[in-house]
């Protein structure tokens, strides 16, 4: 292993993954996204349950993915509960412009812990699956209606 990769999996990412387990997937949710990297073949598949106001109450995901896969969606599920698509949608883009060295990070608990990945433009569309997810499942959802 690298230096490089060695900073990039450290220990505080590779504890990230671990909390996955506690977002099952909701089978049965009908609220469903699946988001794909080209790049790495990384896939996030997310179900969500929504309130009253069509935010976030509940989420599940499955990733398959690298450890800084993983991590980013162990990132984005403590933090998406009671976003709705707009806050997801415009996360995203906030997220992208910084993964892409055009803006400073954006206002997403613990997104810090990601800035280790910034020099690795590899691991980016995996980092953004899914906020990605999230949005294509809401803005269905709001389709849907």
């Amino acid at each position: 292993m690298t230096r490089s990769s060695a900073s990039l999996y450290s220990p505080a990412i590779l504890a990230l993954a671990v909390e996955l387990a506690d977002y099952p997937i909701e089978k049965e949710s009908a609220v469903r996204a699946e988001a794909r990297s080209r790049t790495c073949g990384s896939v996030v598949d997310l179900s969500v349950s929504l309130d009253d106001q069509r935010q976030i109450a509940t989420l599940g995901l499955r990733v398959s993915a690298c450890a800084v896969g993983q991590a980013a969606a162990a990132i984005f599920a403590k933090g998406a509960i009671g976003c709705s698509a707009q806050d997801i949608a415009q996360a995203r883009r906030e997220i992208a412009r910084w993964l892409a060295g055009e803006s400073d990070r954006p206002d997403w608990p613990r997104l810090e812990m990601l800035d280790p990945a910034l020099p690795h433009p590899g691991r980016h569309e995996a980092i953004l699956l899914p906020w990605k997810a999230a949005e294509e499942a809401l803005f269905n959802a709001a389709d849907a209606r």
